[in-house]
């Protein structure tokens, strides 16, 4: 837990100390965690079932039966041993990927601010108990069922419970629901209920046992699955009928089909998805993303716009007051590190300053916490802009709980995006009442003055006030008296304009979406490399089309923006923290929450970045181009050893060989190259240059962009070079069928070698034509690197180790007396073995060579990549 310093600005009195923490931790143990009913684990058996009742298994276990039957043991042997290992992959694949979810969840498991032993701390949601005292600030997630005891304002969004969209208001003494958003103002209650007794766990409970279905990779891949499997199955009844039609017996062609089938199609395609997603997921968590969905790891790789925000995503997100300017025109400069209160003033501190910073004061619902032992640096607790106003105040020599002591709080009208601005009414030292404003320059009548600040990358703020000797209504204040303007800056991060850039290299539109003033906007925008002078400012989402830059945005702007953007055919990744940005994160393909914003965005968002740094959205990107890379090369590698099978089994007769393979030869084919090294592929590392090509089309079939070429010509290579092996085998005299077995299951597992992603060597070949090629000739022309586009292309070792074992076993049976005797295989003499190995590289050596060439070539500059 994390303590913070007390001091909201309130004028409640006194505050209950809240319970203890051993009070709280006895109540945990008795009670148990906060949290709703999750789904039953599946257990074993259910996995199990699961995978044997896919169709294609189905078939395998069919074919069992009636082999057995008929006595044929070894083919019901073979066949059983690949029912247990592809079973055994796929229950193994689900068990990682269901752990990999389960700590993504973790991840982003929400938090609570409560009062423990007088302090105010933020824990886990799942540790909130009974009678602990809550918080709740616009944004929040109300995390279990509360009595209010504070309500300002408070406006709850119910529909989580109820389906009623409007807002309810609530008022102390009434309940706030777990799950439940605060939408506007702030409050405190006491917990009553928590956990599964919840108003949402009640609910929850009733859906419990509903699972998320399939994504739309996945569904697209099963559509696919089902082309295949229809496909194999009348190329594997031409090969039945060919069979019974040259004399083989009707049982035996039967098997063979039923067989055929099965290595024809990838039928753990399914699984390795599942886990290459939720792998990936994990892999993103590393990089501070975390993806709350499994889609999004899929939809990122196809991002072709992302509209960020600018404050803690593009800047550094520690705001400082720079520069002030009283009303009578006198400019202060501030310094200062951080949120640390200790800093200069230029100028003295003249009572029109003390007055402008007096203001920012207590128009102002932030608190600062000191340095700690989990946090060695001063830090903001609640808008970083508003505690930048209390950094400024004390820099200024106020001390901040002793001036909201003497000027408490009682009325205030939270910040209108209507009005853009915050209004607050304090009691005087005298009697009377101060009332404060803060907000947009143009709201306040200030916006002239501000220009000049605002041009130097600054974002503004107005502050006025007027003191009344009656309770003003904080809604329409009146008689107010400008104090002055405060310049907040908050630099850039040093990595952002290397961001903009790499964005750019991926064929990615990056859009600044603020609500700054226009020059403050363009400053920002320029700094990037996304602006320069004559480049227009948008103030419209109806501008999507022209501007990179847009200015004085509203929250509900920000969805017109995405729609705007979509309907143009973009794939939107769109930032946003506030409440107000909810329905915009929804609206986008990827929704981008900040780690430190609200509780709603990071509820909305598919993708959460705990450090709220752009580079991470890029480096997620990467991963998501990286994941798509490698299951279209599991498709390639597949789909060609498979095509490769059928066209043996189909032409081998013509060539003379009645029966290329057995039954049980193809099945023990399909267990070793369709197993660990397929599953293996899915970890290969990211394409050289990734990130810079174009994004894939989410229009693009899955076998689009030449995938489906490379798959028939190199199933066609494998097929030719195997048939001629057989067919030379048989002139010869040796024993051409197993020569025909050894040298079908080495080419592929060859192959499995050649489509990885290049090594080394490949892509410094690769990086020098690449820089011949740009000649020089981009607009933003920098010498910094982005670390999300680093070149990875260290060896794969699972892959090797698995490529490896499947060679041995290949081997092995042709040489172990009882594979021999199960398979249906002879003995191969040394010579004739390694006869066979050399034809079997020879397919893996031509897809290798072929890469070669459209790497120096930079056919890959299309925008198509990846391993097709």
């Amino acid at each position: 837990m994390t303590p913070l310093r007390s001091g909201t600005g309130t004028s409640t009195p006194p505050r209950p100390p809240g319970l203890t923490r051993a009070q709280a931790a006895a109540r945990l143990a008795a009670d148990g965690p906060n949290t709703v009913a999750a789904p039953p684990r599946r257990r074993l058996g259910t996995r199990i079932a699961h995978q044997l009742t896919d169709p294609l298994v189905a078939l395998l276990l069919a074919a069992a039966v009636v082999t057995g039957a008929l006595g044929d043991y070894p083919d019901t042997a073979i066949i059983a041993l690949v029912v247990i290992v592809n079973t055994a992959i796929g229950v193994a694949q689900e068990v990682r990927a269901d752990r990999a979810i389960a700590a993504l969840d973790r991840l982003a498991a929400p938090t609570a601010r409560v009062v423990r032993d007088g302090t105010d701390v933020v824990v886990p949601a799942a540790e909130v108990v009974r009678d602990d005292l809550v918080h709740l600030e616009a944004g929040d997630i109300v995390p279990a069922d509360l009595r209010l005891t504070v309500a300002h304002h408070l406006q709850l969004d119910e529909s989580a419970l109820t389906g009623e969209s409007l807002p309810v208001a609530r008022a102390v003494g009434d309940e706030a629901y777990a799950g439940t958003v605060v939408l506007t103002g702030r409050a405190a209650g006491v917990v009553s209920r928590t956990g599964p007794a919840s108003a949402l766990g009640r609910i929850t409970a009733l859906v419990a046992t509903t699972r998320p279905g399939p994504t739309p990779l996945q569904r697209r891949l099963a559509g696919l699955g089902r082309i295949l499997g229809l496909t194999a199955v009348v190329l594997s009844t031409v090969v039945f009928a060919a069979g019974v039609a040259g004399g083989r017996p009707v049982l035996d062609m039967a098997i063979t089909a039923v067989s055929l089938v099965v290595a024809a199609v990838p039928e753990s395609l399914p699984a390795v998805v599942t886990l290459a997603l939720a792998l990936g997921a994990h892999r993103m968590t590393r990089a501070h993303a975390v993806a709350r969905r499994l889609p999004a790891v899929e939809t990122l790789g196809s991002v072709t716009a992302v509209a960020s925000d600018k404050t803690g995503t593009l800047t550094e997100g520690r705001m400082a007051v720079r520069q002030a300017v009283t009303a009578d025109g006198t400019v202060h400069t501030v310094t200062g590190a951080g949120y640390d209160p200790a800093g200069e003033v230029s100028g003295g501190r003249p009572a029109a300053l003390l007055a402008l910073a007096r203001a920012g004061l207590l128009c102002n619902d932030a608190a600062l916490a000191p340095p700690s032992p989990e946090n060695p640096q001063w830090s903001a607790i609640g808008d970083p802009l508003e505690a930048a106003l209390v950094t400024f105040a004390a820099r200024c020599g106020l001390d901040p709980d002793a001036e909201r002591a003497a000027w408490p709080r009682v009325a205030e009208r939270p910040f209108d995006q209507a009005t853009r601005r915050m209004t607050t009414v304090h009691a005087t030292p005298d009697g009377r009442y101060l009332v404060v404003s803060k907000g947009a320059p143009e709201a306040m009548g200030m916006e002239s003055a501000a220009r000049e600040l605002a041009a130097a990358g600054l974002r503004v703020l107005a502050l006025a006030a007027a003191v009344l000797p009656d309770p003003p209504d904080p809604a329409d204040p009146a008689q107010l008296c400008p104090l002055g303007l405060v310049g907040i800056g908050d630099p850039v991060r040093d990595t952002a304009p290397a961001i903009a850039e790499a964005f750019e290299r991926a064929g990615i539109r990056l859009l600044l979406v603020t609500g700054d003033h226009p020059a403050t906007a363009a400053a920002v925008g320029e700094n990037l490399g996304i602006w320069r002078a004559g480049d227009p400012v948008g103030l419209d989402p109806g501008q999507a089309d022209t501007a990179q830059v847009f200015a004085r945005i509203q929250p509900e702007q920000k969805l017109d923006i995405v729609a705007a953007l979509q309907a143009r055919g973009h794939v939107v990744a769109m930032t946003g923290d506030g409440v107000n940005d909810a329905p915009a994160l929804r609206r986008a393909d990827i929704g981008v929450a900040m780690g430190s914003g609200t509780e709603v965005a990071r509820q909305a968002a598919d993708l959460v970045l705990v450090d709220d740094n752009l580079a991470t959205v890029a480096a997620a990107i990467r991963e998501g181009r990286r994941i798509y890379d490698n299951i279209r090369r599991f498709l390639r590698y597949s789909l060609s050893g498979g095509a490769a099978e059928i066209a043996v089994m189909l032409l081998g007769p013509f060539a003379g060989l009645a029966v290329p393979l057995l039954p049980a030869q193809i099945l023990w084919i399909n267990l070793l190259t369709h197993g660990l090294p397929g599953v293996a592929l899915g970890a290969e590392p990211a394409e050289p240059g990734v990130m810079r090509r174009p994004p894939r089309s989410p229009r693009e079939s899955v076998l689009g962009g030449g995938l489906a070429r490379a798959v028939l010509g190199t199933g066609a290579l494998i097929a030719a070079v195997t048939l001629a092996a057989g067919v030379s085998a048989h002139r010869a005299g040796l024993p051409w069928q197993s020569v025909v077995f050894l040298v079908l299951g080495l080419a592929q597992l060859g192959v499995a070698l050649a489509v990885r992603v290049p090594r080394d060597g490949d892509h410094r070949r690769t990086k020098r034509s690449g820089r011949a090629r740009k000649g020089g000739t981009r607009r933003v022309a920098r010498t910094r690197t982005f670390p999300g586009d680093a070149d990875r292309t260290a060896a794969n070792n699972s892959l090797l180790a698995a490529v490896a074992v499947s060679v041995v076993l290949q081997v092995a049976g042709v040489l172990v007396p009882p594979l021999r005797a199960l398979l249906g295989t002879e003995p191969l003499g040394p010579v004739t073995l390694i006869a066979c190995a050399a034809v079997a590289t020879l397919p893996g050596l031509a897809v290798h060579l072929a890469a070669r060439a459209r790497s120096r070539k930079g056919d890959d500059s299309d925008g198509r990549g990846g391993p097709g």
